[in-house]
């Protein structure tokens, strides 16, 4: 099942501003939200579809990919949205600020049921970005790329919580261990309650009395990750992937930053490409081009065997259906253009030359194009209509 534009998910265009898509997603939220629909399994698949579609068009990167390469451009083949592997309260630690204080406050009772479960969990990790090289075959066939990162791991020591051990943590005097602190203002229309985060634990509902030595209280130290890392066949140039989860550990237990991955193309030494073709300029001599010939051409899985008919005319293209590149996620592939140049010698014997002019003399020697042959401008709109 293809998924949906997120655009349409959140009821917005492409030129909507980052405050109106956080309203949409808010207002989204809200409808679908668990506490509204309990026990509703279709709301909560929509409530985490949203969730997704914020979580993408809310970063400018991830966007900007996005709106050039759709659902590709950030796919999710790590710890993400696209398993099920984020789960509520990853939601509503990541994105709890946007509902606002109303959503776990008095609109549901107080604060009640799912505002205590919302409370921040320590700091979110930042992301993290790796370049990732890949040839022409890599791109045609797809990989599994098997990488090291350096960056923020979690802290075995503390398992990362960022305290001592398990008696050195002790619920917030101040919240009472909710992460929120309710406010009570008398105003002329009546008694407002106003909810903000606890600021003596940050909202974590906890406070630490000694931290642990190994992570010196933050929950996470530096160290190395190896990250398997799928590249679906048909990625360009610039492209980015999205590895939920897969950045910097966050500090005391929060949610992990994702690692993006920015797809890069090591030349070929033979073929160049354009979009889903593949381009190859192929030099054939001047008697291959009078007499025809077969040959060999390289292409991105191999050679293929290609026949040049006589009187061939340098500029003629030939077309290998379906040995281009893939669309990413798709069936479609492109094709390969095999772009004929004669080539024309530089340097010719006193013999070779006596031969040339005598033929230069025979009508057969004489330009004379046939008016059904094409243009190069026609060809190449032939070839790209």
């Amino acid at each position: 099942m293809s998924k949906r534009d997120y655009y349409e998910i959140l009821g917005v265009n492409k030129t909507a501003s980052a405050d109106e898509i956080k309203k949409a997603y808010r207002k989204v939220a809200m409808q679908f939200h668990p506490d509204r629909n309990p026990g509703d399994k279709g709301a909560e698949e929509k409530f985490k579809e949203a969730a997704e579609a914020y979580e993408v068009l809310s970063d400018a990167d991830k966007k900007a990919q996005y709106d050039r390469y759709g659902h590709a451009g950030v796919s999710s083949n790590g710890r993400g949205f696209s398993g099920g592997g984020m789960n509520m309260e990853d939601i509503f630690s990541q994105f709890g600020d946007v509902f606002g204080d109303d959503l776990f406050g008095s609109f549901f009772g107080g604060g009640g049921g799912r505002g205590r479960t919302s409370r921040a969990r320590g700091v979110r990790g930042s992301n993290l970005r790796v370049k990732i090289k890949l040839t022409y075959e890599e791109i045609a066939k797809g990989v599994t790329k098997n990488i090291k990162v350096k960056k923020h791991v979690v802290c075995n020591t503390c398992s990362g919580s960022g305290a001592k051990d398990k008696g050195s943590v002790q619920t917030c005097s101040s919240c009472g261990g909710s992460g929120q602190v309710r406010r009570v203002t008398n105003t002329f229309i009546g008694q407002m309650q106003t909810v903000t985060t606890c600021p003596t634990c940050n909202g974590e509902g906890s406070t630490i009395t000694a931290k642990c030595t190994a992570c010196k209280g933050e929950g996470r130290v530096y160290g190395e990750d190896a990250i398997s890392i799928e590249i679906p066949p048909g990625v360009q140039e610039g492209m980015q992937l999205n590895l939920s989860g897969k950045g910097n550990a966050g500090e005391r237990g929060g949610a992990p930053g994702d690692l993006i991955i920015l797809i890069e193309e090591e030349p070929h030494k033979e073929l160049q490409r354009d979009g889903m073709n593949v381009a190859y300029d192929l030099h054939i001599s001047f008697t291959d081009a009078v007499f025809g010939t077969q040959l060999e051409v390289p292409t991105i899985d191999g050679r293929a065997k290609i026949k040049i008919p006589a009187g061939t005319q340098s500029g003629k293209i030939f077309r290998l259906k379906g040995k281009g590149f893939p669309a990413v996620n798709s069936y479609q592939k492109g094709d390969q253009l095999i772009h004929v140049n004669i080539w024309t010698p530089q340097h010719v014997s006193a013999e070779e030359k006596t031969m040339l002019e005598k033929m230069s003399h025979s009508s057969n020697f004489k330009p004379d194009p046939d008016k059904s042959d094409k243009s190069f401008l026609d060809k190449m709109r032939e070839l790209f209509s």
